[in-house]
């Protein structure tokens, strides 16, 4: 099995040294870790622990997802070859909770049948693509689709696997991604994604006001004034 590792204003890649013919037989790694510079308003002391291994069968992947079990810690994503192990930081919580409660507050203040799922695990085999979001939703009264309608990443500190090539193998049909204070939205049009302003799956949804409550010191505050704010805006 890969072990687990940590790092913190650094990035950890492993390179394999004697690959074996069978892809489940156990192989040698030498990590190799490269310094990367942290961007201006980088806060260290709350960066997520993140590390990246390469030349990873999918049966080492299947493996430390079942290692893992129902713990929500590390979450695991995997792309041709690439396995990703993040745990992600308390504020990188936090923010990814205010984000999920307001779109909440959103829906039921416009009647849009929800239910957040969390970091569900999608992964398809034949793609060779896994990942796990921060948050996820599926819209409407059929709850039983076996992707999300909406899945949301915080990218707290930069670095990983390229999630959103992750996303569109698995056909998910809209990505938030928040960073740098701001959220960026991505509808999957004709096999690709596309940003756009505006929330295909929440119509009516002003991101920048979403986005300006995301301050508030507790979510309770941000909630409760975010609908103030809906109802405000409604038609008079």
């Amino acid at each position: 099995m890969l072990p687990l590792a940590r790092n913190s204003g650094s990035s950890t890649t492993f390179t394999r040294v004697a690959p074996s013919e069978k892809p489940n037989a156990s192989a040698t790694l030498r990590p190799m870790v490269m310094r990367v510079l942290i961007p201006p308003g980088e806060i260290v002391a709350t960066a997520d622990h993140r590390v990246v291994l390469h030349g990873v069968p999918w049966s080492h992947y299947e493996a430390q997802l079942a290692f893992r079990g129902d713990s929500s810690s590390p979450r695991i994503a995997y792309l041709d070859g690439a396995m990703e192990l993040m745990s992600p930081s308390r504020d990188h919580e936090r923010i990814k909770s205010y984000i999920g409660m307001l779109i909440e507050a959103f829906a039921m203040e416009k009647g849009i049948d929800f239910s957040p799922y969390g970091s569900w695990t999608l992964k398809e085999a034949p793609k060779q693509a896994g990942v796990e979001p921060d948050e996820c939703y599926l819209f409407g009264s059929d709850q039983q689709r076996g992707t999300p309608d909406l899945v949301i990443e915080v990218s707290w500190t930069r670095g990983g696997i390229d999630k959103l090539e992750a996303y569109k193998r698995l056909r998910v049909p809209e990505v938030w991604f928040w960073q740098d204070e701001a959220i960026q939205i991505y509808a999957l049009q004709n096999a690709t994604y596309e940003p756009c302003v505006r929330s295909p799956g929440l119509p009516g949804l002003d991101l920048d006001l979403l986005v300006s409550f995301l301050a508030h010191p507790t979510a309770m505050q941000a909630v409760r004034a975010y609908r103030l704010a809906l109802v405000d805006a409604e038609p008079k």
